[in-house]
């Protein structure tokens, strides 16, 4: 039996179609930014464990990509690596948003995590602030219907509603455990990758409905300029899978890549807190989502 002052730590991973907020509802319950997000579908690409510190509980949220049927090997290495990860968490929450109707790839996922027999699975319908109270209620009662949940909570990572809700049945479901990461520390990422899917994020935004998700990026060098403590000299690589797409990326006469440039450094400026120079190339790696080796260079392994 617990003791009503022990105290939790564990992990708990959201799952869900892609673009259904699962990285924006992760950010809001750490309080800060540590995944990217976007209104294009299937923008996570990596794990990423964002850590909420509670007095009674440390909570590691792990953000995963959106499951789908995937078109390409690198769709297959990211469904492969969101199934390995729904073996290691502690609690599940399989995201649906609130203001759209339940679909077959939501219960395609439902029976993948239904599958998963020793984990719970906790319904978290999403994005409540864009729904009516009807909407939402019925929203609770159909996904109530796909498959027996240990719980379903409503949330709003917007507004912050219900995110304490979320907070405390997601906790219920850790082991009884010291805390596993020093107090403060928001994120195991490496700052590099952050750094990466923060340029990444700029250019998905930039490019709008023009461009499929062909952008990669590699931080080459991260390093203090010798002659100045307060600038911090960064060295990226974008990477597309043709020419035209390299194009759309640039834009006339560099306009769009200087935007993109400037977002980001916004972005990155706010995360390290430091000023920041930032050196961004683009190149062409032809059909990289399909070649094993790039894969590999870019980071995305077996």
């Amino acid at each position: 039996m617990t003791s009503p002052d022990s105290h939790r730590a564990g992990f708990a991973c959201f799952v869900g179609r892609p673009n259904v907020g699962k990285s924006t509802l992760m950010n809001a319950l750490v309080g800060t930014k540590v995944a990217i997000t976007s209104s294009k579908p299937q923008t996570t690409r990596r794990v990423i464990r964002g850590i909420v510190h509670r007095p009674d509980a440390q909570l590691v949220i792990v953000d995963t990509p959106g499951l789908h049927r995937p078109r390409t090997l690198l769709g297959e290495r990211l469904d492969s690596l969101v199934l390995s990860t729904l073996t290691e968490v502690d609690v599940i929450g399989f995201c649906v948003p609130a203001n759209e109707p339940i679909g077959k790839g939501d219960r395609f996922i439902a029976g993948k995590l239904a599958a998963v027999k020793k984990t719970p699975v906790i319904a978290v319908v999403t994005k409540c602030d864009l729904a009516s109270k009807e909407q939402i209620a019925k929203q609770l009662l159909a996904v109530s219907e796909i498959e027996e949940f240990a719980d379903v909570v409503p949330v709003s990572a917007q507004s912050g509603e219900q995110l304490d809700v979320l907070a405390d049945v997601l906790v219920r479901h850790l082991p009884e455990s010291p805390p596993l990461y020093e107090d403060g520390r928001l994120t195991d990422e490496p700052e590099q990758v952050l750094v990466g899917e923060l340029i990444r994020e700029a250019a998905l935004e930039g490019v709008r409905d023009e461009l499929p998700h062909s952008i990669a990026v590699v931080v080459d060098e991260m390093l203090p300029r010798a002659d100045r403590d307060d600038l911090l000299d960064i060295y990226a690589h974008m990477f597309v899978e043709r020419p035209s797409q390299k194009a759309i990326v640039i834009g006339r006469k560099g306009e769009r890549l200087r935007e993109v440039g400037t977002n980001a450094r916004k972005q990155i400026e706010a995360l390290l807190g430091t000023r920041v120079y930032l050196d961004l190339r683009i190149s062409v790696a032809k059909d990289w989502q399909r070649d094993p080796k790039q894969l590999r260079r870019l980071g995305f392994y077996d």
